[in-house]
């Protein structure tokens, strides 16, 4: 496995809408995915879509860690979601602060569905769907949102409340 490089704000990969992965077998799509988990816990990030790191797929990695779990959740262990869909249950909205590997030591407010449902594939091309809240719900719509070209700082209301982490006190595992 390798650590990857991640693609920082200005780069043009992540303002594209990424390709879909058209085979989920490929030796290079799981090399991709195994280098990606590497790279998202080494980086302590909660997530990582293809395009952050150079690579236009419709593909994402992520993981919630115990201390972002909420009450009765269990904590997610590194998964990936291929050719996903996201889909919002209800109206109701969460503020979520947010950061993300391609914004380093960045952070700002975004809303978001409080409740999501998706559906993907993993890595041998089984389907896997389901319902996230809270922390899980924010990781999704957010590495979700990379895979249209979209940065979190596009989704924000209130640019008051952006700027750099340290100033935030906000821990550095919800970046994605």
């Amino acid at each position: 496995m390798a650590l990857l490089k991640i693609a920082r704000m200005g780069h043009p990969v992540l303002l594209q809408r990424a390709q879909p992965v058209e085979d989920v077998h490929s030796l290079s799509v799981r090399q991709l995915v195994l280098d990606m988990i590497e790279t998202m816990l080494d980086s302590r990030g909660a997530g990582l879509a293809a395009p952050q790191v150079h690579k236009s797929l419709r593909l994402f990695v992520y993981h919630v860690p115990e201390g972002r779990c909420g009450p009765n959740e269990a904590p997610i262990p590194p998964r990936v979601l291929i050719n996903p869909e996201i889909m919002p249950l209800g109206e109701e909205m969460m503020q979520c602060t947010e950061g993300c590997l391609s914004l380093p030591l960045l952070r700002g407010v975004v809303p978001r569905h409080a409740a999501v449902a998706y559906r993907g594939l993993d890595l041998d091309g089984s389907v896997i769907q389901g319902e996230a809240r809270g922390f899980h719900a924010n990781v999704l719509q957010h590495e979700y949102d990379h895979l249209d070209g979209i940065l979190y700082t596009m989704r924000m209301t209130d640019f008051a409340s952006f700027g750099y982490a340290e100033e935030f006190a906000i821990p550095r595992d919800s970046e994605g």
